[in-house]
């Protein structure tokens, strides 16, 4: 198992079923650290490291923001879009420079070269991986801005940590469909305050539905 610390000044972890008011999680969920993690290791086939377990931790207590912006759509056919009906409020809640660490470990990965090793030489050799894009946790404008290697998982401070609990209280996709819903896959869970690494049988293992779990 490895952690990866890291800061994103401003981000938005969308909850499932936000519409015009989008909401953020606490967290950013299992599914989207390791889009992120796949990203730094330039790696666009997303079911290369079926198998791996991920899962975040905060280790500050980031402030909340709101911003408004003008939605466009298309209610009068009359008018131009943009104006009159064709316009409308769109609230995003954004999470303020966060300070966390996402962990991966890929101890039931099926991959002859695990996440944990190409993330690792990801960071150690920059030059080495072909990658595009700017590196963000979530939308594209979410940019990473540090990064730290923890290679023994240890954070450097109590960290509040999504972990799966049979009666947890929260719900976060480990794998999302990006055509519709019905196959997108979610962990149940809490989150826990952790001095060390999570315990690997309780980070969200990453497989799509119909993947033994």
């Amino acid at each position: 198992m490895i952690g990866l610390r890291l800061r994103v000044p401003i981000a938005c972890w969308r909850k499932a079923h936000a519409r015009e008011f989008i909401e953020t999680d606490l967290l950013p969920p299992p599914s989207t650290c390791y889009g992120a993690l796949l990203s730094l290791v330039g790696e666009t086939e997303r079911e290369r490291h079926v198998g791996c377990r991920v899962t975040a931790g905060l280790l500050n207590e980031p402030q909340m923001s709101t911003v408004l912006r003008t939605l466009w759509q298309i209610k009068d056919r009359k008018s131009q879009q943009g104006n009159g009906r064709n316009a409308g409020p769109d609230f995003q809640q954004l999470v303020i420079d966060a300070d966390l660490v996402v962990w991966c470990d890929s101890s039931d990965e099926e991959s002859t070269d695990p996440l944990e090793s190409r993330v690792v030489a990801a960071l150690e050799q920059p030059a080495g991986v072909e990658r595009f894009g700017g590196w963000s946790l979530g939308e594209s404008s979410h940019l990473i801005c540090d990064a730290f290697l923890l290679r023994s998982a240890k954070p450097p401070a109590s960290c509040r940590v999504f972990v799966e609990e049979d009666r947890g209280t929260i719900t976060l996709p480990v794998w999302v469909d990006h055509v519709g819903t019905m196959r997108t896959r979610y962990a149940v869970g809490t989150v826990r305050s952790h001095c060390d690494a999570p315990p690997r049988g309780r980070i969200p293992r990453i497989a799509p539905l119909g993947h033994p779990s």
